[in-house]
């Protein structure tokens, strides 16, 4: 297989930066050829708060994926989150001087005139995703390139963030002369690998829950009709243990991944996890019903207010493929059955990356599912060509920042 045909997604995450180097062929399918990966510094709730240490997990993530890889990077698409990204709908429409072909140009410009709706002027619009079209006000057109009519119409999902936070994540790559080839936002990354058509269809939510962050995106008949992100992720639930059990933020994280569960059910109030002695920390019992207690609190405070979210888009009921979770806190013990709770009737899947080879720790890791992503996401883009990336449309404003 061509070397030009392997592509490197990144993902600068609030306790983690990975990058995956994939190698894809023509028939869509796509093989990982390494991992790398460095605990994260320098990031707080998805966005650069320190540069400096930033930039340098980055280069030990792309480090250690060349070494993994055996191969040399010179160019990622990067993936980017953080509650500044922002989505709505907004449909546009272009009138032919008379009956004849709908072109290439009108579907161009029918886009374009979606992109003019108006957005803070800090921001930059990062996806424009068709949902739809309409000609002559005929619903369920796929593709209206070559039908004949006097007005095309149609809907897309506008996806948007502030032009300097991202610019920020660019800049990271930059300083080792790595390109950054494109961005691309979680949610939509994660889609890329984690649902697959017929999901689509149906009616499906993609829960990405993060460190610090957690990404989401609804789809209802095949194409997007919401997305967001949302301020909370397993962090929170780390300093919800601290401030509540009164133990080191350190200690709270170990306790959460060892013993940690969403489940209250069956435990009896008497029963209490030993924490041992540690340098500064004399240890204690701790009660496991108020450690569970507090995690389910925590997780059912997100379910609500993403369940808010989505029944402002779609009714659950039309979610036929249900709710899928994935991302680092996925592994998070009892979290389906938190969400079930709040999510009563749909059905909830525990999800990692899909229609993937290479070493299955990797590509059963809900904690890449993002960085793999950005990979599939790639090979999806490179598939339509031509295309225009955000860095071209943004390379005016750009010059001489990065």
């Amino acid at each position: 297989m061509a070397r030009e045909k392997i592509h490197v997604g990144l993902e600068i995450g609030t306790t983690k930066v990975c990058a995956v180097v994939a190698e894809c062929n023509r028939d869509g399918e796509m093989r990982i050829l390494g991992v790398g990966e460095s605990p994260s510094r320098g990031v707080r709730k998805g966005e650069i708060v320190d540069f400096k240490n930033a930039t340098q997990c980055v280069h030990d993530a792309l480090a250690d994926a060349e070494d993994r890889s055996d191969y040399e990077i010179k160019g990622v698409w990067l993936a980017i989150s953080g509650s500044h990204i922002k989505s709505f709908n907004n449909r546009s429409a272009v009138t032919l001087p008379e009956e004849s072909t709908i072109t290439a140009k009108e579907i161009e410009s029918v886009e374009f005139k979606a992109k003019e709706a108006g957005i803070p002027k800090e921001d930059v619009i990062i996806h424009s995703v068709i949902q739809r079209y309409y000609v002559d006000g005929q619903e369920g057109v796929i593709d209206p390139h070559g039908m004949m009519g006097t007005k095309l119409e149609a809907d897309f999902h506008i996806i948007h963030g502030v032009t300097n936070r991202i610019q920020n994540a660019i800049r990271c790559v930059r300083e080792f002369d790595i390109d950054v080839e494109d961005i691309v936002v979680n949610s939509v990354a994660s889609a890329q690998v984690v649902l697959d058509e017929q999901q689509k269809q149906a009616g499906a939510v993609l829960i990405d829950i993060g460190g610090g962050v957690t990404d989401y995106i609804v789809y209802k008949e095949g194409a997007v009709c919401h997305s967001g992100v949302i301020a909370i992720g397993g962090d929170h639930i780390t300093n919800d243990l601290c401030i509540g059990l009164r133990i080191p933020i350190a200690r709270a994280e170990k306790l959460k991944i060892e013993e940690g569960s969403a489940i209250t059910e069956n435990i009896s109030a008497s029963e209490k996890i030993t924490l041992k002695n540690d340098t500064g920390f004399s240890g204690r019992d701790i009660d496991r019903l108020m450690l569970n207690m507090i995690i389910q609190a925590r997780l059912e405070e997100l379910f609500g207010i993403l369940r808010k979210r989505i029944q402002e888009v779609v009714p659950e009921h039309l979610l036929g493929a249900g709710i899928l979770l994935t991302g680092g806190c996925s592994l998070l013990r009892g979290i389906r059955e938190a969400a079930e709770s709040v999510f009563p009737g749909t059905p909830v899947y525990l999800a990692h990356a899909q229609a993937v080879s290479g070493p299955m720790s990797a590509f059963e890791n809900p904690q890449l599912s993002t960085c793999i992503g950005a990979a599939k996401y790639a090979q999806a883009v490179h598939a339509e060509m031509p295309y225009e990336s955000l860095l071209n449309r943004l390379k005016g404003f750009f010059s001489g920042r990065m």
